[in-house]
């Protein structure tokens, strides 16, 4: 009944739709299986995407021609780029979501993506042969062929939901768990394990009073996330509103602890270490009298609201006592509880650099599947994974991003080298050149990759020549041009900075700790002419490497100097036993792994600089 295909997708959250975008954009037939048609890239957890490192992931993904910043601009409610206190490395975007709306634009735009269809089923099992993946089984028990199949099931495998002690089985509130793919799995030799994860209860916004909680309103000059020139910053926004919990709103929390699963262990699964739940929070930082938490509106046109930083998996009445001694909550009413939900990962440490399986040929898995936690880090893995697929069914070399160009290749890289046996979360002290991979220059460092493979669009690469040519000519301008300081002085005196007595170069004065582009421009005219030619992004981009280009070079020189290890290449097939020079835990290691290249080799826990020494030694290096 159903046509062969290049490549399916299992699951449709956020890895799913970004890998069938991605290789069905590069020219694959793709088929993109989910259980419910009406819940594809269903927001599960909290209505917003970006954050603290997340937002860069965003950038990297709509910089690789991916869809996730696109819809969540398009969908977006309110924007802040937070950290704008700090350097512009930790200057991370985020929106808050129309969670229907996002759900909704994502799915039109995969329907209007050619090459891509659907279906609606459960995958029961995979058609392997030869240890290569050859299709799927659905629950109704049809075959259907492909020549890769890319895993991203979310929570959905073996999930259960636990409220107090009660538990049933599901991958998300009112939706049944998919079963069958791990039992297989694990017969062919894979390991797995069990994570869990939380939410916060939704809540009646019209019960709450928002007159006992403190206001957050949007950016005053909102941006967005995609590059995309087509899209535009939202013109009106929502405010989010903060409030507190308190000691007595602890003290009933732990009422409900003896009927906790998480404290009487009948949840097995390690929870997100940077996202715990409210009893985890009251349990572990119990010095605390009070925890923030964020009052989050789910859309232009609803009532809805998350409570952020509420996660529970108490029982019912338990969240709904405390809850109502929260300022601003006395007569919440809710929509639904919060619950843990617990589900079948597979340590990603078998998985190679694409995020091909190690023991099946064109098995890709992407996203919770592989311990993370977060749309971000779930849609990057996806695009990856898409992008990996058809590449490899086309003959064609891996696209791997190392970890000096993106933080999508910090995430993988940690997973497959290092592993997780918690939920991963990627945070900006995880990269090592947060200077390079700032979310400003995301097109810069990926847009001509993706080009070069067939994934980003002309248009979007042309963009992207014009931003460099763009930046290169202001930051020769500033290097040339000289000010007055009849123009300056009255700048800088305002600024609190050291006047000057003669002429100087505009470059050296934008140097100054505290002074911007604009302050320069706004004391000279024909620094103010010069730069009107220029869109924000571009003076933008050109201040950042001006004010920064000391350090932004020392690390691209230390980069350099350790990406020649990542161009040693190892072999996949090379027994480490045979070095006895090699520490015992090394040799087991670099066994288990399979490093790619001898910066991999260095990374892997337990391999030590000794190590990587007598290999450069045996490589004759």
């Amino acid at each position: 009944m159903l046509q062969d295909y290049d490549v399916i997708v299992v699951g449709a959250g956020h890895a799913g739709c970004e890998a069938a975008a991605a290789a069905a954009n590069m020219g694959s037939r793709v088929l993109l299986v989910t259980m419910n048609m009406q819940t594809i890239a269903q927001m599960s957890c909290n209505p917003a995407m970006g954050g603290i490192a997340k937002g860069q992931i965003v950038r990297e993904v709509d910089a690789l021609g991916g869809y996730s910043g696109i819809v969540s601009d398009k969908t977006a409610i309110q924007f802040r780029m937070l950290n704008r206190s700090k350097g512009p490395a930790m200057w991370s975007p985020r929106v808050q979501s129309d969670r229907w709306r996002f759900a909704e634009e994502w799915r039109l735009m995969l329907e209007q993506t050619p090459n891509l269809d659907f279906w609606q089923d459960m995958v029961s099992h995979l058609l392997i042969k030869e240890n290569r993946v050859v299709g799927i089984v659905t629950g109704m028990g049809i075959e259907i062929r492909a020549k890769a199949v890319v895993l991203t099931n979310g929570t959905f495998m073996n999930g259960i939901i636990h409220v107090g002690e009660k538990q049933f089985g599901g991958g998300r509130m009112g939706e049944k768990a998919s079963t069958g793919i791990t039992e297989q799995l694990i017969d062919i030799g894979f390991q797995s394990g069990r994570m869990k994860t939380g939410t916060p209860p939704r809540v009646d916004g019209r019960s709450l009073d928002y007159s006992k909680m403190e206001e957050q309103p949007g950016d005053e000059k909102p941006e967005k996330f995609s590059f995309d020139t087509t899209v535009e910053p939202i013109s009106t926004q929502r405010s989010c509103h903060i409030t507190y919990t308190s000691d007595e709103v602890h003290d009933i929390l732990r009422t409900g602890f003896e009927q906790s699963p998480m404290f009487q262990g009948r949840i097995q699964g390690l929870g997100p270490r940077y996202c715990p739940s409210i009893e985890d929070k009251i349990n572990r930082f119990a010095d605390k009298d009070r925890h923030q938490l964020f009052v989050e509106p789910e859309g232009w046109n609803t009532v809805e609201v998350y409570v952020n930083g509420f996660s529970t998996s108490l029982p019912e009445e338990v969240q709904f006592k405390a809850l109502r001694k929260v300022a601003g909550f006395e007569n919440v009413k809710f929509f639904r509880p919060g619950y843990a939900i617990e589900y079948d990962y597979f340590p990603p440490m078998q998985l190679d650099l694409t995020l091909q399986t190690k023991l099946i040929e064109n098995l890709y898995f992407a996203g919770q599947i592989n311990g993370t936690t977060g749309y971000e880090e779930a849609a990057c893995q996806g695009i990856m994974a898409g992008i990996n697929a058809h590449l490899k069914i086309n003959s064609a070399g891996p696209f791997i991003l190392q970890r000096s160009e993106a933080y999508i290749g910090v995430l993988i890289d940690d997973l497959v080298t290092k592993g997780t046996d918690e939920p991963y979360r990627m945070f900006t002290s995880r990269a090592e050149y947060r200077i390079l991979l700032r979310q400003d220059n995301a097109d810069v460092r990926l847009t001509p990759k993706a080009h070069e493979i067939g994934l980003a669009s002309d248009a979007r690469y042309k963009r992207v020549q014009d931003k460099i040519a763009n930046s290169r000519i202001i930051t020769k301008y500033f290097k040339d041009y000289s000010i007055d300081p009849a123009n300056a002085n009255p700048t800088l005196e305002r600024l609190d900075s050291s006047l000057i007595t003669q002429k100087v170069k505009l470059f050296g004065l934008l140097s100054r700790p505290g002074i911007a582009i604009s302050d320069l421009a706004g004391s000279d005219a024909e620094v103010q002419t010069y730069l009107s030619k220029f869109d924000a992004e571009t003076i933008e981009q050109a201040e950042i490497l001006m004010k920064y280009e000391g350090y932004i070079q020392r690390e691209s020189d230390m980069a350099e100097k350790l990406s020649r290890l990542e161009h040693i290449q190892l072999d996949s097939d090379f027994n480490y036993h045979q070095l006895s020079s090699l520490s015992m835990e090394a040799r087991e290691k670099l066994s288990r792994i399979k490093p790619r290249t001898l910066g991999q080799a260095s990374r892997i826990s337990g391999v030590n600089p000794s190590d990587i020494s007598v290999l450069l030694v045996y490589l004759g290096r």
